[in-house]
């Protein structure tokens, strides 16, 4: 991946001691996001777990959303696993919702052709085989192919340590991308530095 056509902002979640240990999610840091979303035609890679509190970041204001990509499960997670996901509009906003998970898994030249930057804001639990981490793979591949900026706004994993075996070389799959260990310790902010490394 040529690291010169990307702009790859990874937002880290921040633990507050002094607050009872409150995680901040980089999706809640506003003050931080907003400037670098400001006057950007944005698309979304979201999911149901992409809230600020109650509220969907795609329901957030202030924010220019042309277009949300919806990973596996569907923009509101009520898809099966493996479920083909199709192409669509949001009823509440009318913002079209474009597959990443049927016929093309990798946003396209001309899907991206009218969008700035992509957000990528979904919750994952840390195990290698959640396909939301390949995606999140496309996506980076897809910004630095056609020069568009990224941010990723990281979540805290629920399984933050590393356990079972690494993938094996022939084993690699969309299920499986990375020679990682089945848990693999690390956010989604962490692995896209990873990758892009």
């Amino acid at each position: 991946m040529k690291t010169k056509y990307i702009f790859l902002y990874c937002l880290l979640f921040i633990c507050n001691a002094v607050t009872a240990q409150k995680v901040i999610t980089g999706a809640e840091q506003m003050d931080r996001l907003l400037p670098i979303l400001k006057g950007k035609r944005v698309a979304l890679v979201v999911n149901q777990t992409s809230k600020l509190g109650e509220t969907h970041l795609l329901d957030t204001a202030h924010i220019q959303i042309k277009k949300v990509f919806a990973p596996e499960h569907g923009f509101r997670g009520d898809a099966d696993a493996g479920e083909t996901i199709r192409n669509g509009k949001d009823t509440r906003t009318g913002i079209p919702i474009l597959s990443l998970y049927g016929k093309n898994k990798k946003p396209t030249a001309t899907q991206l052709q009218d969008i700035d930057l992509i957000v990528f804001d979904i919750q994952d639990v840390g195990a290698r085989f959640y396909t939301y981490i390949s995606t999140m793979q496309y996506v980076m591949e897809a910004c630095a192919e056609n020069r568009k900026q990224l941010v990723i706004t990281d979540r805290p994993n629920p399984c933050d340590y590393v356990d079972g075996p690494v993938r094996q070389k022939n084993q690699k799959s969309f299920v499986g991308m990375h020679a990682i260990p089945i848990l693999h310790g690390c956010t989604v902010g962490e692995l896209a530095q990873m990758i892009n490394g």
